[in-house]
């Protein structure tokens, strides 16, 4: 699974990868976790605010900070 965490930077981006990564650790298995601040890849994604969580190519989240319970439920599906 891949996942993107979407965002320029600001303390929201990076508590949202935080986050995403508490809870990829604790669901388990291999998940690639990339970090996108191109504003130019980001804009591809056509969301309106970050940060944005993007599984598989796919925006599950945009525009709000997701809790570890809340991605792991996202992911889980």
């Amino acid at each position: 699974m891949k996942i993107e965490i979407l965002g320029t930077g600001c303390s929201k981006c990076k508590a949202l990868e935080e986050a995403t990564r508490k809870a990829v650790a604790r669901i388990g298995g291999f998940h690639e976790i990339v970090k996108v601040e191109d504003m130019i890849e980001i804009m591809d994604y056509q969301i309106m605010s970050t940060p944005a969580l993007v599984v598989d190519g796919e925006v599950k989240s945009a525009g709000k900070l997701l809790s570890v319970d809340d991605i792991v439920k996202i992911l889980s599906k």
